[in-house]
């Protein structure tokens, strides 16, 4: 059984602001986010390989990438899709080109470089004991549902709360099994793998990942990107 990373990069980051490049090529320490990424995946142990589903005006771009930082996991860089979700069934479709049905997928956002080694091996664990493996994060702030009018509806007790994050890891036969459901359906607006696999009727499992496991989609979270960074780069030079 194969331990796969399906990375989806296909956003062009309207919300940052930014016209010179896509959010996943914006660089921090002379290095696109999207590498920062990639790495965690390519250099844990039980990962074999890595499907990058990225914009097709970059892919070029993304393989010059590929070979500056030696990230020989990689086995396939395709057109990523219109959302999100076209985006990971592309890579999905990919993945089974290459891997056995019972392969392990562990999908991730291409801007969401904080992940960590600890976090993939327990959802890869997750995975393999319960079929499914979600991470998430505490709620720290209180939850409120908007009402139409305006005003506050229900609050909801934050410690019942969890932050859906990435991966979201499945075995490959069930995701993309689900994906074509959706697809001959015609629901094509899931907002991530763990609402698509709920609603045809999959169990989730989750894993409780790093606080500052993040998703860059706004200038600020950029700069939180670049200050968690560089305090963990400071901490391991000086031992703290």
């Amino acid at each position: 059984m194969h331990k796969i990373a399906i990375i989806f990069a296909g956003g062009t980051g309207q919300r940052m602001n930014t016209k010179t490049r896509p959010k996943q090529f914006l660089e921090l320490n002379g290095k696109p986010i999207i590498v920062h990424t990639i790495e965690h995946f390519q250099h844990h142990p039980m990962i074999d390989g890595i499907v990058v589903a990225c914009l097709k005006d970059w892919i070029m771009e993304f393989q010059r990438l590929k070979k500056l930082y030696c990230l020989n996991k990689v086995s396939a860089v395709i057109p990523g899709g219109e959302n999100g979700q076209q985006s990971i069934y592309n890579g999905l479709l990919k993945a089974a080109e290459l891997y056995t049905e019972d392969s392990l997928v562990l999908i991730h956002d291409g801007v969401r470089p904080l992940i960590d080694e600890n976090t993939i091996t327990k959802d890869i664990e997750c995975v393999q004991r319960f079929g499914s493996a979600v991470t998430v994060s505490p709620a720290v702030e209180t939850v409120a549902i908007r009402q139409e009018n305006g005003e506050v509806g229900e609050i909801i007790d934050r410690k019942r709360c969890e932050m859906a994050k990435a991966p979201q890891c499945f075995y490959l036969k069930d995701i993309l099994l689900a994906h074509e459901k959706a697809k001959e359906d015609g629901n094509l607006n899931f907002i991530d793998s763990a609402s698509l696999m709920q609603h045809y009727g999959y169990d989730l499992h989750t894993v409780e990942g790093p606080m500052e496991n993040i998703k860059i989609t706004t200038p600020s979270d950029f700069y939180i990107f670049r200050a968690l960074l560089n305090a963990k780069e400071n901490s391991e030079i000086f031992g703290l």
